[in-house]
């Protein structure tokens, strides 16, 4: 369902951008992000998963194209989005309501559009947790021709895989991740659950790992030997704390690479769980094929 109340405002100063996100009850988010891109994108869409609360009645009122389609994971619902919405302008930026585009970003995204000497742009977003940043940051290709991007297809942790050239710009993202410590636990439960699927289903990673590959195929080639590894979870918490940086952020800091370490653990359980409820199903199942065969 395709809906459009009004167009989206833009001037001479608007980016030949258009910006698209995903929703599911992100009304907290949409005022800030929304105010955050008029006057500087082109277009915005959302892809909503049908909302329950006034997500999509405030993306309309300010001008958002809005499609609404039942999630069935990350890198499905990225790929429709890129293959069926209407977009009009040459460049796509991939952004999450509870992102921020700060004014030296918009500006470095500004100039490497007009300079055009890159097929996509990746910069670095800087967390915020409990309402302060975090010294933790990650680099991430947001922006790409329009038409040069795929999403790896997975249940949660979409990559953008760019057919060509990425540039890496000057600047920050800001990532506001949940208003509280409520919303942040049912979001991460939500996450864990679709990991743990993923891992039972054998699920093909977003990239081939390779202990010497790029970036990313370093990071699914962890992903794929991580259980193995003994202490883990302690090791999550010691990487996230010094690693990443987050001791810089003091209490906030500790509380945040631990709940991380224990996000791990949830999804490490609940794969235990799953695993265990195949397994007491199996009999069943062959019990009743035998018996459908032999009446």
């Amino acid at each position: 369902m395709s809906l459009q109340e009004r167009p989206w405002p833009r001037d001479a100063y608007s980016l030949p951008l258009a910006v698209v996100m995903l929703s599911l009850n992100e009304e907290h988010n949409m005022a800030d992000v929304l105010a955050n891109l008029k006057g500087w994108a082109g277009e915005v869409f959302l892809v909503d998963s049908f909302s329950s609360d006034r997500t999509v009645e405030m993306a309309l009122a300010a001008g958002v194209h809005v499609v609404q389609r039942t999630f069935t994971g990350f890198g499905d619902q990225w790929n429709f989005a890129l293959d069926e919405l209407p977009i009009s302008m040459p460049w796509t930026m991939k952004l999450d309501p509870d992102e921020r585009v700060t004014p030296e970003l918009k500006r470095a995204i500004a100039q490497a559009i007009a300079e055009g000497q890159a097929d996509g742009f990746s910069f670095s977003r800087r967390l915020w947790f409990m309402g302060r940043p975090l010294g933790v940051a990650q680099d991430l290709t947001r922006v790409w021709k329009t038409g040069r991007c795929r999403f790896s297809d997975v249940l949660v942790n979409e990559h953008p895989l760019v057919d060509g050239t990425v540039m890496r710009l000057r600047g920050e993202l800001e990532h506001h991740d949940s208003p509280d410590l409520a919303h942040w636990y049912e979001k991460q439960n939500r996450y864990s659950t679709a990991e743990a699927i993923g891992a039972l289903r054998k699920d093909r990673l977003s990239e081939e790992p390779k202990l010497l590959g790029n970036s990313l195929q370093r990071r699914m080639w962890l992903k794929a030997h991580y259980r193995r590894v003994p202490f883990r979870y302690f090791l999550v918490f010691l990487y996230c704390l010094f690693g990443l940086g987050a001791w810089r952020a003091g209490r906030v800091g500790v509380i945040w690479s631990r709940l991380r370490s224990d996000v791990y653990r949830m999804r490490d359980y609940k794969l235990a769980e799953m695993k265990m409820r195949r397994a007491e199903r199996a009999p069943r199942r062959r019990a009743q094929r035998l018996s459908s065969e032999t009446s």
